[in-house]
């Protein structure tokens, strides 16, 4: 009779689970589920089933039932698109979104082939000065220049983008910038469409009537802790990328209206404690024309590559955490709701609102004064809106990372559709070869349940995931050092 192994004496939970988990019926399939997500850091735990029909017969072809898993759970990748959070399921993200943005400008998922004979810029717009800071100029030779400290800063130096005098800087201005910014570009594209229309001598609606301004943009975070945006900005016909612009379309208007939005897109906050503020881009903005040519400065690869590396990252640049600094049993107010109505102080936070001091962030000065920047300016009632106690971590910014026009080309739903119609072609093609049934174009699925239980891994599926990220990233370095095929 086989006795059971006994495990006291391992130290490890991770390898007592493991081999707990080895000892199981279907360690193979354990196995399998793990590596199936890719070395996906903190994938999603839900339980629940699927049954497909045969929409003539009525019969049942296939069904799954997550019961039936070794675990009783299945796994599936958490889909973050932070690197910070999740590196396997970032790397899938930034794989959608270089597709997403090359399709805009060079065709192909949907969008025409033409598209890449439109005029086309690289635009990278900029915050403005909140004071002076720490910087790392290079003259015409490539020699650096004194900073206004004094010293030649590496370009290492954690002092870059901090201020030269942090008594004097407009930490209220910068945090607020950051809140609107979203707003800011918003404001931005409409002004580009008045001013292009302006330049050209021609009605709003005339303009609207035979152009489209389509655009995909994605924020970045400067060492400042302000953000920066760079976007792709395409002219287009009235009905998309179909059809070509008029002919006075053309690039040299494109950069002529990007000046004057710049110039004009204004945005005012008012506020008793702080004063009026008014809101704009810097004076340093960029407006670069995206080569047609494969040897160009700016190709549409090369254009792709950079919007989809920003496109993962997040606040971290700067410093600053990259988790929330809200208590969430209070939602950073304090206090909570007692049972007879009355405020009882919050006992997670004692009263601060935060799940974690502020002062005890391993930050450096520059960034956790703005993070108590975000945090006292979301005591203010005319800043409610803005949300900052959630947003302090991001040092006020809470716009979306990526976003485009409806326009502009695909959209990442219609590329995880097309990843999830291959899977699925590839499992009935595996089915076929196993003999078994396999479905067709009359097949639907016709009920399904699922709740979630959890996230994360068990400590044993863990060391799993631990060995298959290894194996990605030897891979991925085999694969650079051109030992393997890319």
């Amino acid at each position: 009779m086989h006795r059971p192994l006994d495990l006291r004496h391992v130290v490890s939970p991770g390898l007592r689970d493991l081999i707990e988990l080895a000892n199981t019926h279907n360690f193979d399939r354990v196995t399998e589920q793990v590596r199936n997500l890719r070395g996906c850091t903190s994938p999603v735990n839900l339980h629940g089933w699927t049954v497909t029909t045969d929409s003539t017969t009525k019969e049942v072809v296939r069904s799954y039932r997550s019961e039936d898993e070794p675990s009783g759970r299945l796994l599936t990748t958490c889909g973050n698109r932070r690197a910070s959070r999740c590196p396997a399921c970032s790397r899938v993200y930034a794989a959608d979104t270089f597709h997403l943005i090359k399709a805009g400008l060079s065709g192909g998922k949907n969008v025409a082939e033409t598209v890449r004979d439109h005029p086309r810029a690289f635009v990278t717009l900029t915050a403005p000065s909140f004071g002076p800071v720490h910087n790392r100029k290079t003259d015409s030779t490539g020699k650096t220049r004194p900073c206004g400290c004094g010293a030649h800063h590496a370009e290492d130096d954690p002092a870059l983008g901090t201020p030269l005098d942090p008594a004097t800087y407009d930490y209220s201005g910068a945090v607020l910038w950051n809140a609107h910014a979203g707003q800011l570009w918003a404001r931005f594209t409409t002004y580009l469409r008045r001013a292009l229309a302006e330049h050209i001598g021609m009605t709003q609606k005339a303009l609207n009537a035979a152009l489209r301004v389509s655009f995909a943009k994605v924020a970045e975070y400067q060492k400042r802790g302000l953000v920066h945006f760079h976007a792709v900005i395409r002219f287009d016909g009235p009905d998309g990328h179909t059809t070509a612009p008029p002919a006075w379309g053309t690039f040299d208007a494109l950069q002529v209206a990007v000046g004057m939005a710049v110039e004009r897109a204004r945005l005012t906050v008012e506020s008793d404690a702080i004063g009026e503020r008014v809101l704009k881009w810097g004076d340093r903005f960029k407006v670069d024309q995206i080569s047609t040519l494969g040897d160009g400065e700016l190709t549409d690869a090369k254009v792709a590559g950079y919007v989809a590396k920003y496109a993962t990252k997040n606040a971290e640049g700067t410093g600053t955490v990259d988790r929330t600094l809200m208590c969430r049993p209070c939602q950073g107010r304090g206090y909570v709701r007692g049972p007879d109505g009355f405020r009882d102080l919050c006992d997670d936070c004692e009263g601060t609102g935060q799940a974690e001091p502020i002062k005890a962030l391993p930050v450096q000065r520059h960034v956790r004064q703005m993070i108590r920047t975000a945090w006292d300016l979301g005591n203010l009632p005319e800043f409610a809106d803005l949300k900052l106690w959630k947003w302090a971590h991001m040092l006020g910014f809470r716009g979306h990372f990526s976003s485009k026009s409806r326009a502009y080309s695909t959209t990442l739903g219609a590329l995880r559709d097309v990843r999830r119609a291959w899977r699925l072609a590839q499992a009935e093609a595996a089915r076929a070869r196993a003999g078994l049934p396999t479905t067709d174009e009359t097949t639907l699925v016709t009920a399904s349940s699922w709740t979630y239980l959890s996230s994360g891994y068990r400590p044993g599926e863990e060391l799993l995931a631990a060995q298959v990220r290894h194996d990605v990233a030897h891979t991925q370095r085999l694969k650079q050092e051109g030992l393997l095929p890319a």
